[in-house]
């Protein structure tokens, strides 16, 4: 591993999902729970370092101002999903864990929600399927989309911030965009995330279920780094943040592992429009807004 990340700094994240998610379709991956583990872990720790590009200022602008849009975009994604879902007629509980992870942070909005809804275990995977599906189409399309469009990196960041499930794959788009682009959606996709915690206490009140979603403490750890940054500003830093970038691309490697025939079969047909539908409206409404100057960049 320690090579592996030796390695990544002239591999691009698209690169590496595609090489990983070769690997998984054409070889399968027979440690599917443990690559998880990891790219979990490695996603936190990347995450963490990437907080010494910034400055406090920085991330208390960035998000003070996303904390607006994201709370609004949740809230729309919400009940579009649930309207949807009457159209679609598909099983309550996967729609509702799919449209959480379209609208908050993809897989892990779906593992902190899905207890406290009393999802089994089928409907966390088909909705983990169809999430983790799209995550990797976004990873690859949006950047092509980006630069189409000449969107600059502020603008894209926040895009790719509000439209991309999971944080390793906005990450990983907006590092293969650019250092702008990274540092923006890293901080806006973040605020977005911190809205799990308080639509689990939600939902769990709603169903009074005794279900507990768990806190992302690696955002303490995100925000302490820019702090260190700040107070002590030395060149030295920077170091962790390339760290930061390098073990992400390893991240994106073993998340396009986990990229299988089986997770894609297993997507199923009613959730993966539902998830198609919902990604697709969201992407456009967001980008638009911020073409429109509605969502500042």
């Amino acid at each position: 591993m320690f090579l592996a990340v030796s390695l990544a700094p002239p591999v691009k994240a698209w690169h590496a999902l595609i090489l990983g998610g070769l690997v998984g379709l054409a070889l399968g991956n027979p440690f599917t729970k443990q690559t998880a583990k990891m790219s979990k872990k490695l996603l936190q720790l990347a995450v963490i370092l990437l907080g010494f590009g910034l400055t406090i200022g920085e991330v208390a602008e960035v998000g003070r101002e996303a904390a607006v849009y994201t709370f609004v975009g949740i809230s729309l994604t919400l009940a579009l999903g649930y309207a949807l879902n009457k159209v679609f007629r598909g099983d309550g509980v996967t729609a509702f864990l799919v449209t959480v992870g379209t609208s908050i942070c993809g897989g892990s909005a779906i593992a902190a929600v899905a207890p406290v809804v009393h999802a089994d275990d089928k409907q966390t995977g088909v909705s983990l399927a169809t999430v983790f599906t799209l995550n990797a189409i976004g990873l690859l399309l949006f950047p092509l989309i980006g630069h189409w469009l000449n969107m600059e990196q502020g603008a894209f960041g926040v895009w790719a911030a509000m439209a991309i499930h999971d944080t390793s794959s906005v990450v990983g788009a907006a590092s293969s965009y650019g250092e702008e682009a990274l540092k923006i959606g890293t901080t806006v996709k973040l605020t977005r995330a911190l809205w799990i915690l308080p639509l689990a206490l939600i939902a769990g009140f709603a169903l009074k279920s005794k279900g507990q979603a768990k806190f992302p403490w690696f955002l303490l750890g995100f925000i302490a780094a820019a702090v260190l940054a700040s107070v002590l500003p030395d060149e030295r830093w920077l170091w962790g943040y390339e760290a930061g970038r390098r073990v992400l691309v390893v991240t994106i490697f073993l998340v396009g592992c986990g990229l299988t025939r089986d997770v894609v079969k297993r997507a199923g047909p009613r959730p993966m429009l539902l998830g198609v539908t919902l990604w697709i409206i969201v992407s456009v409404a967001s980008l638009l807004a911020i073409r429109a100057g509605i969502v500042p960049t």
